[in-house]
């Protein structure tokens, strides 16, 4: 078993950054890898990032390339995602979710956060 924490999250003006992290009751580096992932009201989850350990490969939704970088901490293990430029669409349960093995960057995912809310003002 996993345990994932989620922090960082609060409410902020359009335009503005946060950085949520990911607190991970497991070495990282024995995870295949960990994901960032949001929840609107109404909305269907929907992936952001993520980050794998084997190459320090990441992948990004096309909505979030270039505003939302995702970053991992070995020493920490922690993975966090830095969000710049934020618009009121983003406002969401954001939610970081780890897998064990080797698959799909977007779904699969075998332990998750309790998630933390973002809110973005206009």
């Amino acid at each position: 078993q996993v345990q994932l924490v989620e922090s960082g999250g609060g409410l902020v003006q359009a335009g503005g950054s946060l950085r949520l992290s990911c607190a991970t009751s497991r070495r990282t580096s024995s995870l295949y890898a960990i994901g960032w992932f949001r929840q609107a009201p109404g909305k269907e989850r929907q992936f952001l990032a993520a980050i794998r350990w084997s190459g320090s490969s990441t992948q990004y939704a096309d909505s979030v390339k270039g505003r939302f970088t995702i970053s991992g901490d070995n020493a920490k293990n922690t993975v966090d995602l830095q969000m710049n430029s934020l618009k009121p669409e983003d406002t969401a349960v954001y939610y970081c979710a780890a897998r064990r093995v080797q698959g799909s960057w977007y779904s699969g995912y075998d332990y998750w956060g309790q998630g933390t809310q973002v809110t973005v003002s206009s």
